[in-house]
């Protein structure tokens, strides 16, 4: 998926995952301490968790995203809930931030995009620098709830990734435990791609002579093949609550 193809396809999301407001409401409620949370957000997208838990949690945050379409959606999302002077929306490329940010954290958090660090394991590796000695890293990960079958592919997938139990043997490998965790449903799968079908076709048909409206067309088609063939028997959605080892 190209960035652009991204922006079009979740033109109608807030949440950029198979992830429901509810769910994220509770990831707050397990990750939001009654102490003062700083948090470091990469590959915020529109910034909803950031948004939602400054006013929820009280939280301060800074977010950091390659989509100027996603941070300026996300500037009118925190304007809207009049948290604008607590978030901090950054448009670079999160790997290269982490990186270059030499601040810590008390909670850094990549959800649904390992691909910055190749795969979880060097995404954990690029987070850990930033998180505080007793703080949070929080990660949104696929994983492989049976093992798929010989011949079935996913379309776009991006990186390799894990059964549960093997994404829990990556966390403990780049010196993690596993402290909570909250899963997608069917449903959340559903929402979040059912979505994206309308909000192209929709697009399509408001820019027909656009130069990417065939290839477009045909990334679209072929995920929602792959999503009902494969993905939503095979593959599975969750968020993972971590702290590092001392």
């Amino acid at each position: 998926m190209t960035l652009r193809f991204h922006e079009i396809a979740e033109t109608r999301h807030r949440i950029l995952n198979a992830l429901s407001a509810d769910k994220l409401r509770l990831i707050g409620e397990i990750c939001a301490g009654p102490r003062p949370t700083r948090i470091l957000d990469l590959c915020c997208g529109k910034a909803e968790m950031l948004c939602t838990w400054a006013v929820a949690h009280h939280v301060t945050g800074v977010g950091v995203d390659i989509s100027e379409v996603f941070l300026a959606a996300g500037r009118r999302r925190a304007a809207e809930l009049e948290v604008s002077d607590r978030i901090e929306l950054v448009h670079a490329d999160a790997a290269a931030y982490v990186v270059d940010e030499t601040r810590q954290f008390d909670m850094v958090s990549c959800i649904g995009a390992t691909w910055i660090g190749d795969g979880l394991a060097g995404t954990l590796d690029l987070m850990r620098p930033r998180v505080a000695p007793d703080g949070l890293v929080v990660v949104g990960e696929p994983y492989w709830v049976e093992p798929l079958p010989d011949g079935l592919v996913v379309h776009d997938l991006g990186v390799e990734i894990a059964s549960l139990p093997g994404t829990l043997d990556i966390v403990k490998a780049a010196g993690f435990d596993l402290v909570e965790m909250v899963l997608a449903n069917a449903d959340d799968w559903d929402r979040y791609v059912a979505a994206q079908w309308m909000a192209v076709a929709d697009w399509l048909i408001e820019n027909p002579d656009d130069p990417d409206a065939t290839d477009i067309r045909e990334w679209i088609t072929a995920g929602q093949r792959s999503f009902l063939e494969v993905e939503r028997r095979y593959l599975g959605w969750g968020v993972f609550v971590l702290r590092a080892h001392p």
